[in-house]
């Protein structure tokens, strides 16, 4: 039996994650769980799957779940402590890291110096840690398995082919909420309005993501580490239907691409049980009765969280770190009503020029660069009376 731990456990990944393992008791364990506040949803988790470890952020909350679990053998830790633990237990097999965010590199790199096999869903630590993460795959001989849904497309496409043959990556998009829309139309869009994604089940932050298209020029860059292609050879169309995750052209000018309805548990469970395939209960996509796949461009002159991430992935270096910090902290902002959307892109452009430019970025230099890169909005908005 695979033995599965957890980061982000109560979040969208994570709780589709265990409906697979719920579906696949006798092939699938949980050796560890870990969420950040929400105590009573990893009571829940804990007492149907009982794991060994289980971990929330703040203490203050470990302590409350302690006493709610202690009629059970699980033994409960907290913070940045807590998540390595899990991450390198001798119990777990396969490491999901499934939280949003750059709290998500230190685990990962921990869970590779153990000997796990990682499934990534956490974009952010190879789109600022990509330079660190890729090289200790290697070093250690580990799998790492792409969990986004695109990126989990581009992985099943390249499957048995040899990288030096892709010409370009087709990484697509349904649009996002705002697909379609015009920037005066955009200007005072809430954090209500982005939320009503037409296609995914998402958490808020990617939704909002997703809407301004940061989404996807963080999985270009993810993309780019993940596969060894460039950037620049890495192309994004909008597919509104969602049915089309993602393609791969080859330089015979093949192109092949993976099709399915939109559904998270599937390339979720790809990973957990690669190279196999097992049964999934999600609609079959039926061909004939699609009849036509659309395939749009970017509107990039709109929605700018495209080319400033392309930007970002050209200079390099620290750069992918201040793009992916000074949004998370926008969308923050944005999420609390305290900016306009189109003010997102704003902040993330003046940070990118702000903050400084480090080539070979250490860990330690990535993380100051996050703290910079944060306080560079929030100074941004204070100083503008907000």
């Amino acid at each position: 039996m695979k033995q599965i731990t957890i980061i982000g456990s109560t979040g969208s990944i994570g709780t589709q994650a265990l409906d697979i393992i719920r579906n696949y008791r006798e092939e699938l364990g949980v050796a560890a769980l870990a969420a950040g506040r929400n105590v009573s949803g990893l009571e829940a988790q804990i007492r149907e799957f009982r794991p060994k470890l289980a971990a929330l952020w703040e203490e203050r909350a470990a302590e409350e779940l302690r006493a709610r679990v202690s009629d059970l053998p699980v033994r409960i830790v907290s913070g940045m402590d807590g998540l390595l633990e899990i991450a390198s237990m001798d119990e777990g097999e396969i490491f999901l890291n499934a939280v949003v965010g750059m709290i998500g590199i230190r685990p990962t790199l921990a869970a590779i110096a153990a000997g796990k096999t990682i499934a990534l869903a956490n974009k952010e630590t190879l789109v600022t840690a990509g330079h660190l993460i890729m090289p200790a795959v290697r070093e250690a001989g580990v799998t790492l398995l792409p969990v986004d849904s695109e990126h989990s497309a581009i992985f099943q496409c390249m499957n048995g082919e040899p990288a030096g043959r892709v010409r370009r990556i087709l990484l697509t998009c349904s649009g996002g909420t705002f697909r379609g829309r015009t920037r005066e139309q955009l200007v005072h869009m809430t954090a209500k309005d982005a939320l009503k994604n037409p296609n995914w089940s998402m958490g808020s932050k990617v939704t909002i993501d997703s809407a301004s298209l940061v989404n996807k020029g963080l999985e270009v860059m993810e993309a780019s580490w993940l596969f060894g292609v460039p950037a620049e050879r890495i192309e994004v169309l909008v597919q509104p239907q969602s049915l089309c995750h993602s393609a791969v052209e080859y330089v015979d000018g093949s192109i092949m691409a993976q099709l399915a309805y939109p559904d998270m548990h599937l390339p979720i469970q790809y990973a957990f049980f690669y190279p196999d395939r097992k049964e999934l209960e999600i609609p079959v996509l039926s061909l004939e009765e699609i009849a036509a796949i659309r395939f749009e461009k970017p509107d990039t002159d709109t929605f700018r969280g495209l080319p400033l991430a392309y930007r970002a992935a050209a200079a390099g270096g620290s750069m992918p770190t201040v793009f992916n910090a000074s949004n998370e902290e926008a969308v923050a902002c944005f999420m609390r009503d305290e900016i306009e959307f189109l003010e997102i892109y704003e902040l993330i452009e003046g940070a990118m020029e702000a903050v400084p430019l480090i080539r070979e970025p250490s860990l330690g230099e990535i993380l100051e660069t996050e703290r910079l890169s944060r306080k560079y909005v929030q100074g941004r908005i204070s100083s503008e009376g907000r």
